[in-house]
């Protein structure tokens, strides 16, 4: 599937420092091997033909979300500004909160996934104890119920490593609808899984104001 989308209606926020967009499933955040759309190139394509001439062009995303994921992502318009926002992320004062839709229900509606996280070729696995070259891997969840065999997660994320919610989900019996990789066997849109990046607290790079972005996810629409 092949996704081009028009940027200014994907803005969440934007000023002359950073863009917040919307990315939808299915669209990678960053180029490829195999060429396929990303949003960094059609966000550079959408600023090149808005700037004044002669200022410099710069896009470039602080964090990513898988191919199959939707929801909030955050670029530096400016080379000045990438320092500090790496920095948020780096030092976790950043918050992130996710939403997903699962089919099952876990044993405890509320509480905290802990596991020892290590990515294996194109998965992660997940330990209940320390192994060689794993790390800890927490997310906080309440889960309700919104239909019938219909659950809906709503996560903060404390730690971001590769596939982490998608991996401790289904390690808790509850994969994610469309998640083929980790044992769900439901079908959902193609390239696409229920499960979407919904907030994003940080703080401006410029002004140190926070601020909280939020996106409603496709699948509450």
């Amino acid at each position: 599937m092949s996704i081009q989308i028009n940027i200014p209606d994907h803005i969440l926020f934007e000023d002359d420092y950073i863009i917040v967009l919307n990315k939808p499933s299915g669209l990678m955040v960053e180029p490829d091997r195999n060429g396929h759309p990303n949003l960094l190139h059609q966000i550079r394509k959408h600023l090149k033909t808005i700037l004044p001439p002669g200022e410099e062009l710069y896009a470039q995303h602080i964090h990513r979300l898988d191919r199959p994921v939707s929801g909030i992502v955050l670029f530096a318009k400016k080379r000045m500004v990438l320092k500090n926002l790496n920095e948020q992320f780096a030092e976790r004062r950043v918050k992130k909160y996710y939403q997903a839709l699962t089919d099952l229900a876990p044993d405890m509606r509320q509480g905290k996934l802990e596991h020892w996280h290590r990515k294996e070729k194109k998965k992660a696995v997940l330990y209940n104890e320390n192994m060689p070259h794993a790390e800890k891997a927490i997310l906080n969840y309440e889960v309700e119920k919104i239909a019938e065999g219909r659950f809906l997660w709503n996560i903060e994320l404390n730690t971001g490593k590769f596939h982490q919610i998608r991996a401790q989900l289904s390690a808790a019996g509850c994969p994610v609808i469309g998640d083929i990789l980790y044992g769900s066997d439901i079908s959902y849109k193609p390239d696409s899984i229920a499960l979407h990046a919904a907030r994003l607290i940080f703080y401006h790079p410029v002004t140190n104001e926070e601020l909280i972005i939020e996106d409603k996810a496709p699948f509450l629409v």
